[in-house]
C-alpha cells in the first residue's frame, strides 16, 4: 500500500489557461496565480499576456490570457475544485454560456493523461484546446516540444492548423 500512495503523491506537471475579458485583466490573472500558489500548487512558467477576441461574440470585451505550467500534488478533480473556487472568489458569474468573466480558469493538460470524467465536467486534455488561439500560441512559448497526449499531434502543427485569422486575431502584449 505504501508504494501505491506513494506513486499517487507524486508531483504532476500540468498546463492552465487563464483568462479574464472583465474589470482589471491582468490584475483577476495575476490575483488567480496567487490564490492558485496558495493551493498546492507551483507555477514553474508563466507565458506572456495575450489579448484576443470574445468568442463566439466578438462585440464582447477582449481577453487577456495567459497559459501556465504548474506542479502539483492534487488529483484532477481536487485540481477542477481548486480552479472553481478561485473564479468564483474572483467574482466569476455563471449565467450564459460564453458571458463576459473575471476569471477563468482552464485544465488544458494534466501530467499528459487521457480523462472523461462526466459527472464533474472534467475532460483532459481540454476539448476544445486545439482550436484555441489563446490557448496555443502561450502554451508554444512556454514549452515548444509540447504534444497533444491524445492525438500526438505536436504544437507546431497545432498552431499551423489554425485558420490565419485566428492567428492575426491574437496580440501578444
Amino acid at each position: 500500500m505504501k508504494k501505491q500512495d506513494t506513486l499517487e503523491n507524486q508531483v504532476k506537471k500540468s498546463y492552465l489557461a487563464i483568462g479574464s475579458n472583465l474589470g482589471n485583466k491582468i490584475t483577476n490573472i495575476h490575483m488567480a496565480m496567487s490564490e492558485l500558489k496558495k493551493n498546492k500548487i507551483k507555477i514553474t512558467k508563466v507565458s506572456s499576456h495575450y489579448s484576443s477576441k470574445s468568442w463566439p461574440n466578438s462585440l464582447m470585451p477582449n481577453f487577456i490570457n495567459i497559459v501556465i505550467k504548474i506542479e502539483t500534488i492534487l488529483k484532477p478533480l481536487e485540481l477542477l475544485k481548486i480552479c472553481n473556487f478561485i473564479e468564483l472568489k474572483l467574482g466569476r458569474v455563471r449565467s450564459k454560456k460564453n458571458d463576459p468573466r473575471t476569471c477563468d480558469i482552464d485544465i488544458i493538460d494534466y501530467d499528459k493523461k487521457i480523462l472523461n470524467i462526466n459527472s464533474n465536467k472534467l475532460t483532459i486534455p481540454h476539448p476544445k484546446m486545439t482550436k484555441r488561439n489563446f490557448v496555443l500560441l502561450p502554451l508554444f512559448e512556454i514549452d515548444r516540444d509540447w504534444k497533444h497526449p491524445e492525438s500526438k499531434i505536436n504544437i507546431v502543427n497545432l498552431i499551423n492548423s489554425l485558420p490565419i485569422k485566428d492567428l492575426r486575431s491574437i496580440k501578444q502584449i
